[in-house]
C-alpha cells in the first residue's frame, strides 16, 4: 500500500513539474527551503505539515513522517517559529538509528521594512534569526542562524529573494541562497518554483531546483505539491512533497497588521542539513 501510495505522488509531481516546463510564461515555485518577508498576524497560529515526504539521497531513502514548522504571531510584525523533521530511513544505514528528529530549531522573524506584502508600496523585507537546537538522535550542539529576506508581488506574480548564514551545529560556516518564484497570486493553483544554492566551508556544494503548485483551498488553508531535484557534489538526491498549511486565530489581534497577507511558507520543509 506504501508503494502504491509512493508511485502516485510521483506521478502527480512530475506532472506538475513537466506542465511547467513546457509553459514559457510559466513562473515556477513552492514547497520551499526559503521562505518570504511576511509573519503570522498578531495571535494567529500556522501549522505546516508535510504528513509524509520521500527522500531519495544516496546512501539511502527516507520517509519524513512528519516534517513540522510551528509559527505564533507575538506582537506587530514578529512570529516565533519552531520547526523539526522527523526522518524515518526506508533503508539500513550502518551505524544510524532509523527513527531521527532532525534539523530542530526555534527562530525568531522580524518584518525590518512592511512593503507590498503588507499592503504596503514597495519591497517587504524581513529577517530570521535564531538557535539550532540539540538534535534527538542527532547532533547534540548548539548552532546560529541568520536569513534576510526580500519580496516583492506584481501582478504578474512574486519573487523571493533568501540570503542566509549559519553556524552549524559541527563548528562550521554554512551559506544558503534561494530565489524563488510563484505566478499570479489571485490564481486558486498557483505554480510555484525555487532555486537555491548552498555552500558549507570546505564541504560540497548543494544546488537544487523545485517545481510545484500550491492550492488555496479556502481563507487559512492551502495545500502544495512539489518534486525537487537536487545534486549535492556529484551525487543525485530527488524528494516528494506534500503538505498543507493550516493558520487559525489564537487570540485576537488588531486587523492592521505588520505582517502578511497571503503569505507562503517554508513549511514543512527546510533544508535536509541532517543528512551529511
Amino acid at each position: 500500500m506504501r508503494s502504491t501510495w509512493l508511485r502516485r505522488a510521483v506521478l502527480s509531481s512530475v506532472t506538475v513539474g513537466a506542465l511547467l516546463a513546457r509553459s514559457p510564461d510559466a513562473l515556477a515555485y513552492r514547497p520551499f527551503d526559503g521562505t518570504d518577508a511576511a509573519v503570522a498576524a498578531v495571535g494567529e497560529f500556522e501549522l505546516e505539515l508535510g504528513p509524509v515526504h520521500y527522500l531519495g539521497h544516496p546512501r539511502a531513502h527516507y520517509l519524513l513522517a512528519p516534517a513540522t514548522v510551528l509559527n505564533l504571531g507575538l506582537v506587530q510584525g514578529l512570529e516565533l517559529v519552531i520547526d523539526f523533521k522527523n526522518y524515518v530511513a526506508i533503508d539500513r544505514v550502518p551505524n544510524e538509528e532509523r527513527v531521527r528528529i532532525l534539523d530542530t530549531d526555534v527562530f525568531l522573524k522580524w518584518v525590518v521594512r512592511p512593503g507590498v506584502l503588507q499592503d504596503r508600496k514597495g519591497l517587504s523585507v524581513a529577517i530570521e534569526f535564531g538557535p539550532l537546537t540539540p538534535e534527538i538522535n542527532g547532533e547534540t550542539t548548539f548552532g546560529a542562524s541568520m536569513l534576510v529576506i526580500v519580496s516583492h508581488r506584481w501582478q504578474g506574480g512574486t519573487v523571493h529573494f533568501n540570503q542566509q548564514a549559519q553556524y552549524t551545529r559541527t563548528g562550521s560556516l554554512d551559506l544558503f541562497e534561494s530565489i524563488i518564484l510563484e505566478g499570479p497570486h489571485d490564481l486558486v493553483v498557483r505554480p510555484v518554483g525555487e532555486i537555491y544554492v548552498e555552500r558549507e566551508v570546505g564541504q560540497i556544494t548543494k544546488l537544487s531546483g523545485l517545481a510545484g503548485a500550491i492550492w488555496s483551498a479556502r481563507e487559512g488553508l492551502d495545500f502544495d505539491r512539489g518534486l525537487r531535484v537536487a545534486r549535492e557534489g556529484t551525487e543525485p538526491v530527488a524528494e516528494v512533497r506534500l503538505g498543507l498549511t493550516w493558520a487559525i486565530d489564537v487570540w485576537s489581534g488588531q486587523q492592521e497588521q505588520i505582517g502578511g497577507h497571503g503569505r507562503l511558507h517554508r513549511g514543512a520543509y527546510g533544508r535536509w542539513v541532517g543528512l551529511r
